[in-house]
């Protein structure tokens, strides 16, 4: 599988040894990532107050500022950027010292950087699903909202289950989602009757987006998925 990246990511990369950063961040700006190179933490602090990372890469033994400290400021204002240590320090104390400060992964150097590559995308892919599956309300087009705390869409008051059908099928926007899927997760079954009763939930949300910019489309024996019209 080629390792390209669909969706630009920004890194910051802190690491003072030059040739090794340089090296690292010429292999990722390949990839398509957005790579910020800096080669102590106290520079690497200024940067990461300046600009908006998805994902930070961090030597511990850096001058003026390590990677402990580095981390311990960022994550004492409360963001929870992911985090992976990239360093030579192996002691047990030091990888269970980075875990507490709130570091997501601690790798040791030197790493392949194939294997480096593949943490960075098992943490994004983590980041963006618990953010997407954070998300509440949503926006359907034509100043209509529908908030599936309140299971209001516009001003309609929806049924529990009609809800949670088009909270699942808003947080998979433009993709299908199967029919055996969505039984077992609002149903918790895949029988006859909750099949029956999927499809009477379907033509009743189908009636309540009319006037949106959004309408459901079914798959004959396969599943459903909102689409943007």
């Amino acid at each position: 599988m080629s390792p390209h990246i669909e969706e630009k990511v920004r890194i910051l990369l802190c690491e003072d040894d030059i040739s090794l950063g340089s090296l690292l961040a010429d292999f990722l700006h390949r990839l398509n990532f957005d790579v910020e190179l800096c080669s102590n933490g106290e520079e690497g602090l200024k940067c990461f107050q300046k600009r908006h990372f998805d994902i930070c890469l961090l030597d511990i033994n850096m001058p003026q500022m390590n990677g402990f400290e580095m981390l311990e400021e960022i994550r004492k204002t409360g963001n929870e950027v992911p985090v992976i240590f990239l360093t030579e320090r192996r002691a047990t104390e030091d990888i269970i010292r980075g875990y507490n400060l709130g570091c997501d992964d601690y790798l040791i150097k030197p790493c392949p950087m194939d294997i480096l590559l593949c943490k960075i995308r098992a943490i994004m892919r983590r980041s963006h699903l618990t953010k997407k599956n954070s998300e509440v309300e949503f926006d359907l087009g034509n100043g209509v909202h529908f908030d599936s705390v309140r299971q209001m869409l516009g001003d309609e008051h929806l049924a529990a289950r009609e809800s949670e059908l088009l909270l699942i099928l808003c947080r998979n926007l433009n993709t299908l989602v199967e029919r055996n899927v969505i039984l077992r997760t609002i149903w918790s079954q895949d029988s006859y009757f909750a099949s029956r009763s999927l499809s009477v939930y379907v033509n009743h949300l189908r009636k309540h987006l009319v006037g949106t910019k959004r309408q459901i489309i079914g798959l004959h024996g396969k599943g459903y998925k909102l689409v943007e019209i």
